[in-house]
């Protein structure tokens, strides 16, 4: 069984920084890519970086210069550095894996960790 595991979220103030991290785990054949997407209350769930098997890097315009996502040399683990954080980075951020397992080639998704930036 497939999982992807997040930790790092939590309350920070306006200009302040997070780190996201998210491990892969289970019978993963191949990885495609990696990355993060967030969901504020009401709102769609909107991709927010991703890196792919080559290391290709795609940022979603509102985080450029200020989000940077990076991963291990082991390609399970992938990471999502939040720098000069402002209250409209406030949502539920979600790590998602586009992996081949058993199950054929799918979308994975993590629980979830709340990201709150408020003074």
């Amino acid at each position: 069984q497939v999982q992807l595991v997040e930790s790092g979220g939590g309350l920070v103030q306006p200009g302040g920084s997070l780190k996201l991290s998210c491990t892969a785990s289970g019978n993963i054949f191949n990885i495609y890519g990696m990355g993060w997407y967030r969901q504020a209350p009401g709102k769609e769930r909107d991709l927010v970086a991703t890196i792919n098997s080559g290391g290709t890097t795609n940022y979603a315009g509102s985080v450029k210069g200020r989000f940077t996502i990076s991963r291990d040399n082991g390609k399970t683990t992938v990471y999502l550095q939040m720098n000069n954080l402002e209250p409209e980075d406030t949502a539920v951020y979600y790590c998602n894996g586009d992996f081949r397992s058993v199950l054929g080639r799918r979308p994975y998704w993590g629980q979830g960790t709340q990201v709150t930036v408020s003074s």
